[in-house]
């Protein structure tokens, strides 16, 4: 049973955006952090952004990301967002987001980003973002 669906990857120009939808289908959002991952060939995984749940008032974001990426939630559609303007190449890989209730009360910071997925309660396939010329 599919509980976690991400959708928005596509191929494109370095300088332009995407946005990345994770749906969640069978349970309620809200009061789930998310967390975007992402794993490139030959690259270790990346923890991207973190979004506390219910209201979203905790943000963590890689460096690596930071300034160009932006993370939201729609509680309503139960739906997490990863907006992402002036890729680069570098950011060719697989997004995948995971869920879970409890996840932001074992880590305090921004460490949250370097926990595994398995620590996920949730974690949805990926969806593939390729920037390229």
């Amino acid at each position: 049973q599919v509980q976690l669906v991400e959708s928005g990857g596509d191929l494109v120009h370095p300088g332009d955006s995407l946005r990345l939808s994770c749906a969640a289908s069978s349970f309620s959002l809200d009061y789930y952090a998310v967390t975007w991952f992402r794993q490139a060939p030959g690259k270790e995984r990346e923890g991207v952004s973190y979004i506390s749940g219910p209201d979203g008032r905790t943000v963590w974001y890689a460096d690596s990301v930071k300034g160009r990426f932006t993370t939201s939630r729609d509680n309503v559609k139960d739906i997490a967002y990863l907006q992402m303007n002036r890729l680069t190449p570098d950011d060719t890989a697989v997004y995948f987001c995971a869920a879970d209730k409890y996840i932001g009360d074992k880590f305090g910071d921004s460490r949250i980003l370097g926990a595994g997925p398995e620590r996920y309660e949730y974690r949805g396939q990926g969806t593939q973002v390729t920037v390229s010329s």
